[in-house]
């Protein structure tokens, strides 16, 4: 199983029957398809969705439906179409039980910065700001490092798309919560702790119930 599918999965396991999530682009969307059998939530796109269903499959896309990822998606019975006005208020309405998004860094307090890469042009943050403060829960989905670095830090060094919000990290490695602190609480199949430990830069308690992930 390659990584990104990994941490979709066990992203897909924090949800029940009739949450309403939202996913960002990247890694999150992977979420829509990896879902535990039976479990049916409602899927809310910041470009004014709600009631998505899963990736449009090749030579079935319909170009009126696109996720904020620009990815191709499709509409389950009962979705709707919602002007800006109207998306925004479900998410500063908090209205959504948890947000997924992924990150360039992520830090001891929570801080989360995944907007900006240097170097590059960004459009901006976009919905993320919202999303970060309005969702009642938010996790991190993303890959454990980038080109060898660690993504988990003491402090963030990019700019901040919000302050001491994520409530859990989710990698192709381990999962993180802050409960308050930063706590490793699962692992990855085959994974040890001083291999999460090699690849992480932030301090972190592990807990006594440290268990492996069920993908």
């Amino acid at each position: 199983m390659d990584a990104k599918t990994i941490i979709a999965r066990r992203v897909g396991q924090e949800f029940s029957n009739g949450d309403y999530v939202n996913l960002g682009i990247g890694i999150p969307t992977l979420v829509a398809d990896n879902l535990p059998p039976g479990v049916k939530i409602t899927l809310h796109s910041e470009n004014g969705f709600l009631g998505l269903g899963p990736g449009a499959e090749k030579g079935g896309e319909d170009r009126d439906l696109v996720n904020a990822g620009g990815k191709y998606v499709t509409m389950l019975p009962g979705g709707s179409t919602l002007d800006s006005a109207a998306s925004f208020a479900i998410v500063r309405g908090g209205h959504i039980k948890a947000t997924v998004l992924g990150a360039l860094e992520v830090d001891e307090e929570g801080n989360l910065a995944n907007w900006i890469i240097p170097g590059k042009m960004t459009p901006g943050m976009g919905g993320a700001m919202d999303l970060v403060v309005g969702a009642r829960r938010v996790i991190v989905a993303m890959e454990h490092t980038a080109k060898g670095k660690p993504k988990i830090l003491p402090k963030c060094t990019l700019p901040l798309t919000a302050a001491k919000e994520v409530d859990m990290i989710v990698t192709e490695l381990a999962v993180f919560q802050y409960l308050p602190r930063l706590t490793l609480t699962e692992l990855a199949p085959g994974v040890t702790p001083e291999q999460v430990k090699e690849v992480t830069a932030a301090a972190y308690a592990v807990s006594p119930d440290l268990k492996t992930m069920s993908l």
